[in-house]
């Protein structure tokens, strides 16, 4: 039994500073995936309500938001940065995606980045269609 548990603590010991390089790949992975349902909810309501919607995405801020109000804060230590098209950017650091009634969209491409990892959360133009590349 104590050679069991020796044994067990030793495995612990080796494994567990593998998790903190874990981490947060999870961490940009999920935020990925929550933009991705922020998006597509966007476009949901640019249908339902047969009205245009806007995503704002704020780079300085760290964060983007729907313009009916629903808001997503990015964790600091993720990059984030915003391709759309040039009549779309409000500024320097922030820029807009938006979706229309038929479901297109402006387009472009929201990239979440953690150390080691990109995650890019493609818009369609045509199709309106988001996607995220894992």
């Amino acid at each position: 039994m104590l050679v069991v548990l020796l044994i067990l603590g030793l495995l612990t010991a080796i494994a567990a500073p593998h998790f903190g390089r874990v981490a947060p790949r999870l961490e940009a992975k999920a935020t990925a995936r929550q933009t991705v349902a922020l998006l597509r909810e966007a476009r949901g309501l640019a249908i339902r309500d047969n009205r245009e919607v806007a995503v704002v995405v704020d780079l300085d801020a760290g964060a983007m938001a729907i313009d009916s109000g629903r808001r997503m804060d990015f964790a600091k230590n993720l990059g984030l940065q915003l391709l759309t098209g040039t009549a779309e950017l409000i500024d320097d650091g922030s820029g807009r995606i938006r979706f229309y009634p038929d479901g297109t969209s402006t387009g472009g491409r929201v990239t979440v980045t953690d150390a080691g990892r990109d995650y890019n959360v493609r818009i369609d133009w045509l199709t309106g269609r988001v996607t995220v590349d894992d």
